[in-house]
């Protein structure tokens, strides 16, 4: 597991995406610097270089956010863990007749406003799934993405082995550099497996029993869950998980941390994904009673 955290004096810019037609458009981001990042080989020092400059309009996603809630929904009731299932960025494109990346590119405009919708709502983090081994290596539109968020601490967790190896450093270069950002956090799930989580869990403390570090009584949900790659989060157990695309399954997504999550399903697919649908998730979870495996009373 590789956890990222990204918390530089230097404002990111995001790279200009092509916007979704189906919906209205916002402009996100304002007055910037577009700056390169620059790892250097030698150590996990990250260097910025500055390459060009130009003005936009509107705010970067966690500078200075806050905004009444929409009607009906409290932040008192807030998830403070969101997870989605961005399912449906290649289906968006084919019906539109555009290549698959595409439909990608549209895909991260829709992250990218619920990002910021999650820091003005006061919710802490938001684990995404659906960015598989090649969507990294062929569009790298969410490696751009990625890398341009300011101010967010970011944790990247599943099989990063599959991923080159000069995009592994940078991940944990990137990963040291914004370890201490607190206020809000995205965990990325890239090549992610559920059943491997848990497996990879249980050999961790065998080899724990074994070498005396840990009793047989000792094991418990606590421990487990200190072996699981969402050790990296205050807060590893989603409130809440979206799937879009109108399909209703978790496809072997957090299946330890899901045990008491509420779910939300829609059909629009990811990319159709907005304010509106959010507010439609978040409304439906705050009227639900939630009991932890309890029973009504």
């Amino acid at each position: 597991m590789l956890s990222l955290s990204v918390n530089s004096p230097i404002p990111n810019t995001l790279v200009p995406l092509k916007l979704n037609p189906s919906r209205p458009q916002t402009r996100l981001f304002s007055s910037v610097s577009l700056r390169k990042l620059q790892v250097k080989a030698s150590s996990a020092e990250v260097a910025f270089k500055e390459e060009e400059k130009y003005s936009d309009e509107g705010v970067s996603p966690t500078r200075g956010l806050s905004e009444e809630l929409p009607p009906g929904l409290s932040r008192k009731a807030m998830p403070k863990h969101v997870a989605v299932i961005m399912d449906g960025n290649a289906r968006w494109a084919r019906k539109r007749g555009l290549p698959s990346s595409e439909g990608h590119q549209a895909g991260v405009q829709s992250l990218r406003e619920l990002i910021e919708l999650c820091c003005k709502w006061g919710i802490k983090v938001l684990t995404v799934f659906a960015f598989s081994y090649d969507n990294w290596v062929r569009p790298k539109v969410e490696v751009d993405f990625l890398m341009s968020l300011e101010g967010i601490r970011i944790s990247v967790i599943g099989d990063s082995s599959k991923l080159p190896t000069n995009l592994q450093k940078l991940i944990r270069d990137a990963e040291e550099a914004t370890r201490e950002n607190s206020n809000f956090q995205l965990i990325v799930a890239v090549s992610y497996s559920g059943k491997y989580d848990i497996i990879q869990a249980c050999k961790g403390i065998a080899q724990k029993v074994k070498e005396g570090v840990v009793e047989l009584d000792d094991i418990d949900e606590t421990l487990v869950e200190q072996e699981l790659e969402t050790n990296c989060t205050d807060h590893p157990y989603p409130d809440l998980l979206i799937r879009t695309s109108g399909e209703l399954r978790v496809s072997n997504f957090l299946l330890w941390q899901l045990a008491y999550t509420e779910f939300f399903f829609v059909q629009p697919l990811w990319p159709d994904f907005g304010k509106d649908e959010f507010v439609d998730a978040l409304t439906a979870f705050q009227k639900r009673q939630r009991r932890y495996g309890g029973r009504d009373s």
